[in-house]
């Protein structure tokens, strides 16, 4: 399996190509700019001592802090944090917010935690990397298998050592000076982006048929919002499995489900498929909204939808897009299609370091515009240049970066 770092640098290479990037412009780009990797020992519950390996890379700061999500996972490994803090660099060039890109990672399986176990590991892991972090050098927000608890725990935490100040994280209740709107950011900035390009395709939210792999934050906010929207969710899944209705289902009522199960798995009115299965179902569009590298040269020239939306980071291997591209599958990419989440992190941060609340409808309205404006220049370079929405997307990001990197003299 091709490291996803190595693959992350493959999709941009096709962009530095078009660009004509000498070799020393790409190196300058490709190279994260810190990395910090901290062992983290705590005290569980039962008296033994829990040992855990925390990771923090900072890619490119030229535009901004270093910014990205926080993952709990046991796949959390240098190489996948690398990868996804080399995205977030070019999400937030793309989305055109003050932002460089970070990730953070913690390689654990949460669900073998106690609640009073994860939060003595968020404050340790806290306590690690509090010098690396803070409101205008690095802020970290949820990630896979992270929420606003985990972020009010680094709040907190972090300001033991600095004093008070929210900015250090988004994605925080709304209690704790959280943004109203940012749990459904995501999932909203999606819905906003096949919106943008189905319309302009000729084609509309009205009667479009989805098939949604994952059913955590984004999936279940993408799918509820879609079927607001007049869309057709097919089929959902999670962790246990997926299930499917041809006529359609209820977004609401498998939310119910899921939240009262831990689950969609047997929900009514529907049948069961396969994580595997779920994704060559046949539907308009295909959203991939859980792990990575799920959609490969294995099974992409099964994939029956005319388009994929990326709501997950990096779900699509180099071989897989170059064999969708190659079938005439429109892919809408992940920099672009969960750019929501970072978009409303930002107004949240602006709103901590103003000390002022902005209700949701403007947050949302603001997000609005940035997807629509994103998808507009992403479009003119796809058809300036006659690439895939992909390289135009990296394009229009790397071409920011490199003018910040440019004017501030760091060549």
């Amino acid at each position: 399996m091709t490291k996803a770092f190595e693959t992350t640098n493959r999709f941009l290479q096709q962009a530095f190509d078009v660009l004509d990037l000498s070799e020393e412009e790409v190196i300058l780009l490709e190279t994260p700019s810190r990395e910090v990797k901290v062992e983290l020992i705590i005290r569980m519950d039962d008296g033994s001592m829990g040992n855990f390996i925390g990771y923090r890379v900072q890619h490119d700061d030229s535009r901004g802090p270093f910014k990205g999500g926080l993952r709990y996972h046991p796949q959390a490994d240098l190489d996948h944090v690398r990868s996804l803090a080399s995205l977030m660099t070019w999400k937030t060039a793309l989305i055109d917010v003050p932002y460089g890109g970070a990730k953070g990672g913690i390689q654990v399986d949460p669900t073998q935690l106690s609640l009073a176990e994860l939060e003595r590991l968020t404050r340790r892991f806290t306590q690690r990397v509090h010098e690396f972090i803070g409101p205008t050098t690095d802020i970290p927000a949820p990630d896979m298998n992270t929420d606003a608890s985990v972020m009010a725990w680094i709040f907190d935490e972090y300001s033991n050592h600095h004093g008070f100040n929210p900015a250090v994280v988004t994605g925080k209740p709304v209690d704790l000076h959280g943004s109203h709107g940012r749990e459904a950011a995501t999932g909203r900035g999606a819905m906003y982006a096949i919106r943008e390009v189905l319309e302009r395709d000729g084609r509309g939210l009205e009667g479009t048929s989805f098939v949604i792999q994952g059913f955590g934050n984004v999936g279940s906010w993408a799918a509820k919002l879609l079927h607001e929207a007049g869309a057709k969710v097919l089929a959902v899944s999670d962790i246990k499995g997926g299930i499917y209705n041809p006529d359609g289902l209820d977004p609401l009522a498998v939310l119910e489900h899921a939240y009262e199960t831990s689950s969609v798995v047997d929900c009514k009115n529907s049948e069961p498929v396969s994580n595997e299965d779920l994704l060559e179902l046949e539907c308009d569009v295909l959203v991939p909204a859980a792990l990575g590298d799920v959609i490969t040269e294995e099974n992409a020239a099964d994939i029956k939808a005319d388009y994929v939306l990326e709501a997950a980071n990096a779900p699509t291997s180099f071989e897989g897009d170059q064999i969708l591209n190659e079938r005439g599958v429109t892919v809408v990419p992940d920099i672009y299609c969960n750019a929501g989440g970072v978009t409303v992190s930002y107004f949240e941060w602006a709103q901590n370091i103003q000390h002022f609340s902005w209700p949701e409808t403007r947050v949302n309205a603001e997000l609005e515009k940035r997807m629509i404006a994103a998808h507009k220049h992403i479009r003119g370079l796809k058809n300036k240049h006659d690439v895939s929405l992909r390289t135009a997307a990296f394009i229009g990001a790397i071409e920011r970066v490199r003018e910040a990197t440019t004017m501030r003299g760091l060549q």
